[in-house]
């Protein structure tokens, strides 16, 4: 079967690989669409713990070997410990997600979990099939903010995920959103998707920051802009340094919340979101451009905010 295969640092390649095994408790998931994670193109351009070869992939969905359309949560946790009891699956010790760990679906068909499936809803397309997990992203971020009605609302960063935690925020009630983001495309779709301003840069004064960019200068941005008591929930992880003042973040009672992936009631949320959802900044692409979007987008030479590869 074809793939899209990561073979050293800075190189994707199509490719001929085997068929995968499906284990005991296991099912093969023909691949659809599957997206892009701005995530996967920083791990290509600085391998750490995706290590190659590998087929990434971890935003995708599917049909099963009997017809079902489905599309798949990626994480995997031991089931076992006080975390997953909890219901804490994404912070589970052990955890492993499927496109990092182990196979994804950069690949005409994959092996996953029976339990990492979820049936999609009669009518919903594969373009938002494919935006499932992202935005199941935001809408964990939304539940650790308190979901708060009537909130001032900023979001740092108008990517995809950026663009989630903003239609979230908005579905949930929000009185006035705000993103911020340093190309004028982006800050015209988020105009487009319902923001009520669109700058390159959070000026006033906020009671939750999403920061999906996860930069020295964007951790600092988020909580030089928030309220006194709000809240800064930091999704991004462009760069492991804090950059904020401590003293600031003290004397204002200010919180910084992290949050990674989503709990499975997110997700489920995420299924039922977005089907109402504007997704013209979505790009699709077939597997045979895979490598060449791929290293575009890397080195930010190709401008669509999502890219998806269709199978």
């Amino acid at each position: 079967m074809r793939a899209l295969v990561f073979t050293g640092p800075g190189a994707m390649e199509v490719r001929d690989v085997p068929e995968p095994e499906v284990g005991a408790g296991e099912e093969l998931v023909h691949v659809v669409t599957s997206g892009i994670c701005g995530s996967e193109l920083h791990g290509v351009r600085t391998p750490g713990f995706r290590v190659p070869p590998l087929v990434m992939g971890h935003e995708f969905a599917g049909r099963t070997g009997d017809g079902r359309f489905v599309v798949v949560n990626p994480i995997l946790s031991c089931g076992a410990c006080d975390l997953c009891a909890l219901g804490l699956r994404n912070v589970c010790r052990k955890r492993e997600i499927v496109g990092v760990h182990r196979p994804g679906g950069f690949a005409e068909r994959v092996a996953v979990p029976s339990g990492t499936l979820t049936e999609l809803p009669e009518g919903l397309g594969w373009t938002a099939a494919a935006i499932v997990e992202p935005a199941a992203n935001a809408v964990h971020a939304w539940s650790l903010a308190g979901a708060p009605a009537g909130a001032r609302v900023g979001v740092i960063g108008a990517g995809a995920i950026g663009l989630a935690c903003l239609l979230v925020a908005g579905s949930g009630g929000a009185a006035r959103i705000e993103v911020a983001d340093r190309s004028e495309h982006r800050r015209e779709i988020a105009g487009r998707l319902g923001a009520d301003a669109a700058v390159a840069e959070l000026a006033g004064e906020y009671d939750v920051i999403f920061d999906a960019v996860g930069a020295a200068g964007t951790h600092e941005q988020s909580l030089a802009r928030l309220r006194p008591g709000g809240t800064a929930v930091w999704l991004g992880l462009a760069d492991p340094t804090a950059g904020f003042d401590a003293a600031a973040l003290v004397r204002g009672e200010k919180q910084v919340v992290g949050s990674f992936a989503y709990r499975d009631a997110d997700f489920a949320a995420a299924v039922g979101l977005v089907a109402g959802w504007d997704l013209s900044w979505v790009a699709t692409f077939p597997l045979s451009e895979g490598a060449e979007i791929f290293t575009s987008l890397m080195n930010g030479r190709t401008t669509p905010v999502k890219a998806l590869l269709t199978f």
